[in-house]
């Protein structure tokens, strides 16, 4: 279990991002928010994927980081307890965008207090990851944040490979053996401090976990980790890996959770 109690030294609280405008997945973005799209062959949202895979890995206590048509999600989850676990809801600012702001926001707002570590998920991927193994990870390392990454990924475009102006060959949409993050991270809450620092300092410019707070902790030498994971995960955050996403797969590894 990765709730371990209900004292701040062990309590994490996940935060999931569902807030962006989702312009990727235009022209479906105009009427779904875009955790909100269906997936599999029962159409669920991939939002309710997320929360039961939180909820199988005792993460009762959900934040969600939303803002564009926020409504959707709060008329579908409500307060959580049609699902076994307790939602809020941390409502973007006017005129801030950025993951960055979405996280600080609800930090400000006093829901993530009592907890010692915040899980991140960004609300667009999804995953069969072991979050349990994820969290027990960054706290055996006593780490500042742990991201999770994978190996393998596929380059959506071809590359090819220049000497000067001269092609030598080509490679269409070659599999890249490099630890890539999948979306999903563990930061220990002292860790929000330095991004009130961030936002101090670029005010009412766009903030980005990966872009900003994580870089920033890596140059004052806090302890940053990765986690390799070889479980399945998906980038649904475009329109074409949408159409590509195979109904029969996502029964196939998440019809447990659905029940």
């Amino acid at each position: 279990m990765a709730s371990m109690g209900n004292n701040k030294r062990n309590r994490v609280i996940a935060t999931v991002l569902c807030g962006g405008p989702g312009s990727r997945l235009r022209p479906l973005t105009y009427y779904f928010q875009k955790s909100m799209i269906p997936i599999g062959s029962k159409q669920k949202p991939l939002l309710e994927y997320i929360v039961l895979l939180l909820k199988k890995h005792g993460i009762r206590d959900i934040i969600l980081l939303a803002g564009y048509k926020h409504e959707q999600i709060e008329n579908y989850f409500g307060d959580g307890s049609r699902f076994g676990v307790n939602i809020r809801y941390s409502l973007d600012r006017s005129g801030c965008s950025g993951t960055g702001w979405a996280l600080l926001n609800a930090y400000e707002s006093g829901l993530l207090g009592g907890c010692s570590d915040i899980l991140v998920y960004y609300g667009d991927i999804l995953s069969d990851i072991d979050l349990s193994d994820l969290i027990n990870t960054h706290i055996r390392f006593s780490a500042y944040a742990t991201i999770a990454v994978a190996r393998g990924y596929r380059v959506p475009v071809g590359v090819v490979y220049v000497e000067g102006n001269k092609v030598l060959r080509m490679e269409e949409k070659p599999i890249l053996n490099l630890p890539v993050s999948i979306g999903v991270l563990v930061i220990k809450v002292e860790a929000l401090e330095h991004l009130k620092m961030l936002s101090e300092e670029y005010m009412d410019d766009e903030i980005d976990i990966m872009s900003h707070l994580i870089p920033t902790l890596i140059s004052m030498n806090m302890p940053v980790y990765a986690y390799i994971t070889d479980r399945f995960w998906y980038d649904v955050g475009s329109t074409e890996r949408y159409e590509k996403l195979d109904a029969k797969l996502v029964d196939e590894l998440f019809g447990r959770l659905l029940g």
